[in-house]
C-alpha cells in the first residue's frame, strides 16, 4: 500500500527547493480556511484544535501543529501519511472536508515541508514585507467586462514571488464587482467597488469603476463656489455623473437650519428670507452665520457630542451630567478649537464637579475600554478586533491594542466628598498593562510613530503625551476622522463610510475631497464652525435631491442631496414648533426643547426613544437609529405626541381661529410652520376646498395633522 501511495504522487522531493512554514505553507492554511473562523481559527477552535484566526500569530500556529497531542499530526519518516496530508485530502475523515487534492500544488508543498523537517523559518527572510497588485486602478466602460488582478508578495530578503492563488482577493459591492477563483473580476453593473487584497497580514487595495455605457454624455458645469464644489464635480465628471441643479431658497433654508440647529425655521423667518432681496450666495452665507451665532446651534451640537462623549446619568449621575452637559455646551458656544476640547478630556483630572471634561473616564472606568472610545470617536479607528488577535482587516496588531491601552492604565477612579462625585487620578504604583499571552508588562506606544521622536514617559504622565501626539496636526488620523464625521452631519454618508471605522480597506469614495477638508480643516485650527461654514456653503451641498438622467443610480458621490429622515430630537421640536405647541417633558423646565434635555433619562421609553434616540451606551454612530419603522408610523398616525400639539388650545391653530385669519392666511400659514415654504396654488386649493366643509377649528387641525405626517415635514430633503 505504501509503495503504490508513493508511486502515485506527482511529484519527488526537491532537495534544491527548501520550504518553510513563514514562506510557503502558512499562506496555504490560511486560503484553504483551516485558520478562518468557522474553522481552527474559531475563539475556542474546532474539534479540539485551534489556530490563530486567519494566521494572525504564524509562530502560535506552529507552535500548535507540531506540539499538540504530541505531534501525531505529522510522520516524519512517512511525510505522507502525516495527518495534516491526510485530512485536507479525505484520506481520513475530516470534519472540514476536501480542503484540496493529492495532485495539487498545496499537497506538494506540504509533502516537501515535512519531508524537509518542518521548518518554521527566518522572519528576517520570510516574513511578507510588501504586496504589489496589478493593476492598481480598475475602470470598466461598461457592466460584463473582466480584468485579471496579479498579486506580488515582497520577502525581507528581497525576493518576489506571484502570490495570486493564494491571496484573498474580496470586494465590497459584489455586485458590482465579483471576485471569482481565479481572481479574476467581473464587472456587474454600473457603480464602483474597492477590493481588498489580503496576504499574510499585508493589505492593498483596487478600487474599480464600472461606468455608464450610454452614450451623449456632456458634462455641463454648474457654479463652483470652493474646493469643494471643484473635486466633487472632478470626479462626477470622470464617472460620467451630472449634478443636479441648486435648490430655491425655500429648501435651502429649512435644510440648513435643520442641519445647523436641529430646528425648523419660523413662517416668519421663511417669509424674510424669501423676499430678501439681496444675490442669492451673498443672502445665504449670511443667514449660515446667523444660524451657527445662535443658541439653537449650541443646543444642537451638544446633542451629537452628548451622544459621542455618552454623556448620560447612568454612568454619571444626575449633578455629573448637568455638569458634563454645561462643558459641552460652553465649548461649542465659546467656538472653542477641536484640538483643545480633546486634550482636555483626555488630561482631565480632579474632581468631575471641579473639571466637568473628567466625567470622559467615568463612562469606561477601564484602560481597554477607555482606549477603544478613544480612538473610534477621536481617530475614527476601531481596535476592538485587536483584542484578542491582530485585526483581520487591518494592520493593527494585538500588541498595538495593548500599547494603547497602556496610556490609560494610570487613571484611577476614587469616590469624592460630595454624593456621587468622583475623583479622577494618577496611580502612583500597580498600573502596568500586561499582556495576556504571557504577562509582560506592555509599554505604551503610539499607533503610528510620531513625524518627530517622543520620549513617551513610563509614568503617570503618559496620557498627556498621547494627547500631544494625538491632537497633533502631523497626525494622519485626528483631523481627518472629524472632518469626514462632520461631513456624513450634512449629507447622511460620510465620505469614509461608517464615520468611525477608517481603514485601508474602506477607503474614502472621494480622497482628494476628504484630503482637502482635512487640510483647511488643520490650516484654520481645528476651527469646527469654519468647517461647517465652509461645507454648507459649498454648491454641493444646496444641490436638490431631485434626480436626471446620469445621476438616478448614485448615492455615494455626492452629485445630489439624499434625503434623511429628521432625528428623534429634531422632529419633536419640528411637531411643538410647526404646531406651536408647548412642550413638555417630566423633570426639566417648561418650554425645554428636545435638543436641550441632558441625557436619554427624560422622557426615558417614549417617543423620542421610539424614532431611534440613543441610550449613550456606546460611542458609536450606530446607535443611533434613523430608519423607518411600522411602530414609528403607527404612533404618528395614531400616537398623543401629533395629536395633542395639533389640538393644543393654546396650539398654532387655535391662535389663528381666535384671531379672525381667514382661511387663506391659514393654509398659507400651516404650510410655512410644517414645510418652511409656501403652498402651491393646487395646495392652497385643496385646503380651501377641504376647509369650507366643515367646522373651520376641525378641518384645520385636519390639515395640520396631515402635513405632519407627509413625508415633507419628516424628512429634510
Amino acid at each position: 500500500m505504501r509503495l503504490l501511495l508513493l508511486a502515485s504522487l506527482p511529484f519527488i522531493l526537491n532537495a534544491a527547493e527548501p520550504v518553510t512554514f513563514l514562506r510557503d505553507v502558512a499562506p496555504i492554511l490560511n486560503k484553504t480556511g483551516c485558520t478562518s473562523g468557522p474553522c481552527h481559527g474559531a475563539a475556542k477552535g474546532k474539534n479540539g484544535f485551534k489556530l490563530s484566526l486567519r494566521g494572525y500569530d504564524p509562530q502560535f500556529d506552529y507552535q500548535a501543529l507540531l506540539y499538540d497531542l504530541s505531534g501525531r499530526r505529522f510522520n516524519r519518516s512517512e511525510p505522507a501519511q502525516s495527518l495534516m496530508l491526510a485530512k485536507p485530502v479525505m484520506r481520513v475523515a475530516h470534519g472540514g472536508g476536501l480542503r484540496f487534492e493529492q495532485t495539487s500544488s498545496y499537497y506538494k508543498t506540504i509533502y516537501n515541508w515535512i519531508a524537509q523537517g518542518v521548518p518554521y523559518g527566518d522572519p528576517a527572510k520570510d516574513a511578507v514585507v510588501a504586496l504589489e497588485v496589478e493593476p492598481k486602478e480598475l475602470a470598466m466602460p461598461k457592466p460584463a467586462e473582466s480584468a485579471q488582478v496579479k498579486v506580488m508578495a515582497r520577502f525581507a530578503d528581497g525576493q518576489s514571488r506571484d502570490v495570486t492563488k493564494e491571496a484573498t482577493i474580496e470586494s465590497n459591492v459584489p455586485d458590482v464587482a465579483k471576485v471569482n477563483v481565479s481572481a479574476r473580476i467581473d464587472g456587474q453593473r454600473i457603480g464602483e467597488a474597492t477590493l481588498l487584497v489580503r496576504y499574510q497580514g499585508k493589505f492593498s487595495t483596487i478600487p474599480v469603476t464600472i461606468l455608464n455605457p450610454k452614450e451623449g454624455f456632456v458634462f455641463k458645469p454648474l457654479p463652483q463656489y470652493s474646493y469643494i464644489d471643484q473635486t466633487v464635480d472632478a470626479k462626477l465628471k470622470k464617472l460620467k455623473l451630472q449634478p443636479s441643479a441648486v435648490v430655491d431658497d425655500a429648501i435651502f433654508l429649512r435644510r440648513v437650519t435643520l442641519d445647523l440647529t436641529g430646528a425648523l425655521p419660523t413662517p416668519e423667518q421663511v417669509r424674510a428670507f424669501l423676499a430678501d432681496a439681496t444675490p442669492q450666495r451673498l443672502k445665504r452665507t449670511r443667514q449660515v452665520d446667523k444660524l451657527i451665532a445662535s443658541p439653537a446651534f449650541a443646543d444642537h451640537w451638544t446633542v451629537k457630542w452628548g451622544d459621542l462623549l455618552q454623556s448620560s446619568r447612568k454612568f454619571l449621575g444626575e449633578k455629573g451630567t448637568y455638569g458634563f452637559r454645561e462643558w459641552i455646551h460652553s465649548s461649542i458656544v465659546a467656538n472653542k478649537p477641536y484640538d483643545k476640547m480633546v486634550r482636555e478630556l483626555l488630561t482631565s483630572r480632579g474632581s468631575s464637579y471641579d473639571d466637568p471634561a473628567a466625567n470622559y473616564y467615568r463612562t469606561t472606568r477601564e484602560p481597554k475600554p477607555t482606549m477603544e472610545k478613544t480612538t473610534q470617536v477621536f481617530l475614527g479607528v476601531r481596535m476592538v478586533c485587536a483584542q484578542c488577535h491582530d485585526h483581520p482587516f487591518e494592520k493593527w496588531t494585538q500588541n498595538q491594542y495593548y500599547q494603547m491601552s497602556a496610556f490609560f492604565s494610570a487613571v484611577g477612579l476614587r469616590p469624592g466628598y460630595e454624593v456621587g462625585e468622583e475623583i479622577v487620578y494618577d496611580q502612583r504604583a500597580d498600573y502596568e498593562m500586561k499582556h495576556p499571552k504571557d504577562s509582560r508588562v506592555v509599554a505604551p506606544e503610539f499607533l503610528i510613530a510620531s513625524a518627530k521622536p517622543v520620549a513617551i514617559p513610563n509614568d503617570q504622565r503618559r496620557r498627556d503625551a498621547l494627547a500631544d501626539w494625538l491632537v497633533s496636526k502631523e497626525n494622519p488620523f485626528f483631523a481627518k476622522a472629524i472632518a469626514n464625521r462632520v461631513w456624513s452631519y450634512f449629507f447622511g454618508v460620510g465620505i469614509i463610510d461608517p464615520v468611525d471605522d477608517i481603514r485601508a480597506s474602506n477607503p474614502p469614495v472621494n480622497p482628494q475631497l476628504l484630503d482637502a477638508l482635512t487640510r483647511d480643516f488643520t490650516d484654520h485650527n481645528f476651527d469646527l464652525q469654519h468647517l461647517m461654514r465652509t461645507i454648507v456653503n459649498s454648491r454641493v451641498y444646496q444641490t436638490s435631491f431631485v434626480a436626471n438622467e446620469w445621476n438616478a443610480n448614485d448615492a455615494t458621490n455626492f452629485s445630489r442631496a439624499m434625503p434623511r429622515r429628521l432625528s428623534s430630537e429634531q422632529l419633536m421640536d419640528a411637531v411643538t414648533l410647526a404646531a406651536g405647541a408647548r412642550p413638555n417633558f417630566p423633570e426639566v423646565p417648561e418650554e425645554t426643547s428636545a435638543a436641550q434635555l441632558p441625557d436619554p433619562h427624560v422622557g426615558r421609553d417614549g417617543f423620542l426613544d421610539l424614532f431611534g434616540r440613543p441610550n449613550r451606551e456606546s460611542a458609536c454612530e450606530c446607535e443611533r437609529r434613523a430608519d423607518f419603522s411600522l411602530p414609528q408610523a403607527l404612533n404618528l398616525v395614531n400616537g398623543t405626541t401629533i395629536s395633542d400639539a395639533v389640538a393644543d388650545p393654546k396650539g398654532r391653530v387655535a391662535k389663528m381661529i381666535l384671531a379672525g385669519k381667514n382661511d387663506a392666511a391659514i393654509i398659507e400659514e400651516l404650510y410655512l410652520a410644517s414645510l418652511s415654504r409656501m403652498p402651491s396654488k393646487q395646495e392652497a386649493d385643496n385646503g380651501l376646498k377641504y376647509l369650507a366643509g366643515g367646522p373651520r377649528a376641525t378641518r384645520a387641525q385636519d390639515l395640520l395633522w396631515a402635513l405632519l405626517n407627509s413625508k415633507g415635514f419628516l424628512y429634510s430633503y
